[in-house]
This record gives C-alpha cells, sequence and structure tokens, in this order.
C-alpha cells in the first residue's frame, strides 16, 4: 500500500473526507483541473452543480488510469467551485456519491480542499477536480 489515510484526534471530526495522507511510493502522478466536457469538449450536466461533479470525476479517473493510477492511489484532491455558498453543499456531496462506487471513491475521501471561485474557464462550468496520487 502506497498511501496510508487518516485524521487524526485533535481535528474536527466527522467530516467526509480525512485529514492527512502519506503516501510512500516513489511516482507522483497529478491530473490537471477536469470538467464536465466529453472528449470533444462539449458541455455535460449543463447548470447541473451534482452532475458536474460527477463527470469532473469520471475524468479525474481517465486521467490516474492513463498513468496506472486509482483513487486509491490519490493523496490529495482540490474541488473549484463556481460561486460557492454553504447551501450547495448537499448538490456537491450528492455528484460525489452519484460516483463513488462506480469509481471505486475511497470513503472517507483522501484529504480534499473545496474552494469557490468567481469563475471558471468557461461560463457554464461549475466544478473542475484536480487530484495528485502516489505510486510504488
Amino acid at each position: 500500500m502506497t498511501v496510508l489515510r487518516f485524521s487524526p484526534d485533535g481535528l474536527m471530526q466527522p467530516v467526509p473526507y480525512h485529514h492527512v495522507a502519506i503516501g510512500t511510493g516513489t511516482r507522483q502522478v497529478h491530473v490537471a483541473g477536469q470538467t464536465a466536457r466529453d472528449a470533444d469538449g462539449g458541455p455535460l450536466a449543463s447548470g447541473d452543480l451534482a452532475g458536474q461533479v460527477g463527470h469532473a470525476l469520471r475524468s479525474t479517473h481517465v486521467g490516474l488510469r492513463a498513468a496506472g493510477a486509482d483513487f486509491g492511489d490519490v493523496v490529495r484532491l482540490v474541488f473549484y467551485v463556481t460561486d460557492w455558498t454553504p447551501d450547495k453543499i448537499e448538490a456537491f456531496l450528492a455528484g460525489v456519491e452519484q460516483v463513488t462506487d462506480e469509481l471505486g471513491l475511497p470513503r472517507p475521501l483522501p484529504p480534499a480542499s473545496l474552494i469557490g471561485v468567481a469563475h471558471l474557464f468557461e461560463p457554464d462550468v461549475l466544478v473542475e477536480v484536480e487530484a495528485t496520487a502516489v505510486l510504488a
């Protein structure tokens, strides 16, 4: 096992992600920000945060698999969400749950950050996901 994830005492509990990950491998995989776009760049799940989260995670999975990794190797996820407000958390988490089994997402998730931004590269893009993984 190249990744150990945990949430030590003294940090906020419970959260849907671990607070700490230790990667003991020798190769790093960095997947650039992925969005809800098909292979031709066409938009998917327009206006639907949950749907876009699911599609962005699917694209992240494609990038990980191409490098010989999967979500079990991920030490860090970063989510950028446009016009973030706390009332969007249910839709955001619903998008994660939609693809958890399909993509083998660990539960709790690897250490993750959710960063609210004014906008992303196109006005219809609601979420972007970056991943860092460690391989042996």
